[in-house]
C-alpha cells in the first residue's frame, strides 16, 4: 500500500481551521494566506532566491494556519519566518539582515498604498534607522517566527514541488511540443501555492488539475470519457482534481476595493485582534 509521507491536513483541521475558530471568516482567512504567498513571492524576487526556496517557504506558510490561528501571529511575520526557513533547507541561505530589509520595504510599501488606494503619490521607501529599535523587533519577530513553524509543525518541514511531476505527466500526455500548454500549466502551479491546496492534497492531484485547467483554456483535446480518463493515469480522483481547480479559480474572482484594502490591513496579529474586537463589538 502506498504511504503518502507528505503531511496533509485532517479532515477536522479542514473543516474548523484554528482561525475559523477564532471567528475569521473563511474568505477572509483565504485571502489572507493568499496575501501572505504574495508578499512571499515578491521577497523571493527582490532578494533573486531560488524558486524552489519560495515555492516551499509558501507551502510550510499554508501548512501552519492548519495549526495555528492569524490572531496568534501575524502573516507577515510567519511569510518572513517561512522564507527564511525554506532557506536553509534547500541550502541556498539568506543573510537575516538582507530579509529583513525587504520585508520592511513589503510592508512600507503596503501602509503606503493603504494610505494612498488611488496610487497618487509615488511610493518612496524610508530605510530604517541606524539606531532604532525597527531592525530589532523584526530581526525578533523572524526568529520566533521561524521557531514557531519548527514547533507547531513537528520539525516535519519535508516537501515535494510538483514541477518534475508535471513534466513527466505532460511527456505521457504528449504535450511537451505544446510549448503554451507547458507554460501555462507551469503557471497555474505557481498560482495554486497561493492557495491552501499544496496542504490539503498529493501532488498528482494537484498537477493533474494544472493541466486540465490549461487543456480547457487552450481548447486541447483529451481522453476525458469513463472508463478512458487521462487523469486516471496518475491515480488523481476526479472530485479532488475538479476541488483544486475551483481554489485556483478562486484567486482570479474579482475583488471590491474594500475587500483588498481589508485584507491589507490585517498583516499582523494585533490588526487580526482589533478587526475581531471591533465585529464582535458591532454584532453584539
Amino acid at each position: 500500500m502506498h504511504v503518502d509521507l507528505v503531511p496533509l491536513a485532517s479532515t477536522s483541521q479542514i473543516e474548523r481551521t484554528p482561525s475559523g475558530v477564532d471567528g475569521i471568516p473563511a474568505d477572509l482567512e483565504e485571502d489572507l494566506r493568499a496575501f501572505g504567498c504574495k508578499l512571499i513571492h515578491e521577497a523571493g524576487i527582490l532578494l533573486k532566491q531560488k524558486q524552489v526556496a519560495v515555492a516551499t517557504a509558501q507551502i510550510l506558510f499554508q501548512r501552519f494556519w492548519y495549526v495555528t490561528s492569524m490572531k496568534q501571529f501575524g502573516i507577515g511575520d510567519i511569510g518572513m519566518g517561512a522564507l527564511y526557513l525554506a532557506s536553509k533547507l534547500e541550502e541556498c541561505p539568506l543573510r537575516m539582515r538582507d530579509l529583513i530589509n525587504i520585508y520592511d520595504l513589503l510592508l512600507q510599501r503596503t501602509s503606503h498604498t493603504l494610505s494612498s488606494p488611488q496610487n497618487k503619490d509615488t511610493f518612496k521607501y524610508a530605510p530604517m534607522s541606524y539606531f532604532g529599535n525597527t531592525f530589532y523587533d523584526l530581526k525578533d519577530a523572524l526568529v520566533v517566527a521561524e521557531m514557531q513553524i519548527l514547533k507547531r509543525l513537528g520539525f516535519n518541514v519535508h516537501v515535494v514541488l510538483p514541477y518534475g511531476t508535471l513534466i513527466n505527466y505532460l511527456r505521457v500526455l504528449g504535450l511537451t511540443s505544446r510549448k503554451d500548454a507547458c507554460a501555462r500549466a507551469w503557471g497555474y502551479l505557481n498560482d495554486a501555492l497561493q492557495t491552501p491546496v499544496y496542504a490539503l492534497y498529493a501532488v498528482p492531484t494537484i498537477v493533474s488539475a494544472a493541466i486540465l485547467l490549461a487543456s480547457r483554456h487552450l481548447d486541447i483535446s483529451l481522453p476525458s470519457s469513463p472508463p478512458h480518463c487521462w487523469w486516471d493515469l496518475f491515480d488523481a480522483p476526479w472530485e479532488d482534481v475538479w476541488s483544486v481547480c475551483g481554489y485556483v479559480m478562486r484567486l482570479y474572482r474579482e475583488r471590491t476595493q474594500e475587500e483588498r484594502m481589508r485584507v491589507m490591513r490585517l498583516v499582523g496579529k494585533k490588526d487580526v485582534r482589533g478587526w475581531l474586537e471591533e465585529n464582535a463589538a458591532v454584532q453584539s
